[in-house]
């Protein structure tokens, strides 16, 4: 199985929710150092978005060689899977962790004297915080790249209404 493949079916089961997407997320943190990185690995088509329109998508000398609107097309629905697939991930991460804080919270009420309990609390509210402002990250990331897409593809392809 060829990376890309084998990235694509690791994040469309993140993308699923549950808890099975919550310990995959976790296993792959901790194997991939942090989760900065997974999603690092989960914004590749926004980070190579410029360099995709530009060997893609012809300049106006060049329109007559390729179809541009199927390519367009194609991009684009390939950013709203990417786009769709991070924010659940996101999402179902941040509800997951709120959980596992609840829970932590409500036993330290029960034990104050509890060190070890109150550090996974505070690690577990340090993760949250952080996931919380992935969706800062991730709106940005977004519009950067509606933008580059936009700018290129404005012409040969007009996105449905509904999206």
């Amino acid at each position: 199985m060829n990376t890309c493949l084998y990235q694509k079916h690791i994040i469309g089961l993140l993308a699923t929710g549950g808890p099975l997407s919550y310990w995959l997320w976790e296993y792959l943190s901790g194997y991939l150092r942090n989760s900065q990185e997974l999603l690092k690995v989960m914004r590749t088509i926004d980070d190579r978005i410029v360099h995709e329109l530009n060997t893609t998508v012809p300049t106006a000398s060049f329109a007559g060689k390729i179809d541009a609107s199927q390519t367009c097309k194609q991009l684009y629905e390939s950013l709203m899977e990417a786009h769709a697939s991070r924010d659940r991930v996101i999402k179902n991460c941040i509800a997951q962790t709120s959980a596992v804080v609840k829970h932590l919270r409500e036993e330290r009420e029960k034990n104050l004297d509890d060190l070890t309990l109150l550090k996974q609390l505070r690690k577990e509210q340090t993760k949250l915080k952080w996931m919380q402002s992935e969706l800062n990250v991730e709106e940005v990331v977004n519009d950067r790249s509606w933008k580059v897409f936009n700018e290129r593809c404005r012409i040969h392809f007009k996105p449905p209404k509904n999206e």
